[in-house]
């Protein structure tokens, strides 16, 4: 495997590890966040069609990712503050806050125009 390659698969893997083990959010929010997007999916679908769904779907995505890619950066891979996101170092290692106003703001703004995306490119 090209070095590439398989240091695109580390920083997966690194970020797969966080998000699973953070505590920015509770467990249970980030359960009922699947079940949220599975309903957001099925009732577009049924709803608007398929080619608006994907598009939406793929716009809030990649916006999401690019935002998760700026905390990663800006955070040096989630181990220091930037702005709402807050690292604590405690004795048994390194505490994070709940995440706070930003991140929730920016991620409807990716709705809004993943939404914006789909009625008009959809």
């Amino acid at each position: 495997m090209e070095t590439g390659m398989r240091n695109l698969l580390k920083a997966i893997l690194y970020d797969m590890k966080f998000v699973r083990g953070h505590t920015l959010q509770p467990a249970w929010f980030k359960v009922l966040k699947v079940f949220i997007l599975l309903g957001l999916l099925a009732g577009s679908l049924l709803i608007f069609g398929l080619r608006p769904t994907l598009v939406f779907f793929g716009v809030f995505f990649l916006l999401s990712l690019i935002l998760h890619l700026l905390y990663r950066v800006k955070t040096r891979k989630f181990t220091q503050s930037w702005m709402d996101f807050q690292v604590l170092e405690e004795a048994g290692g390194k505490v994070f806050r709940p995440i706070g106003i930003f991140y929730y703001f920016a991620i409807l703004l990716n709705a809004l125009l993943a939404m914006l995306a789909s009625r008009w490119i959809g």
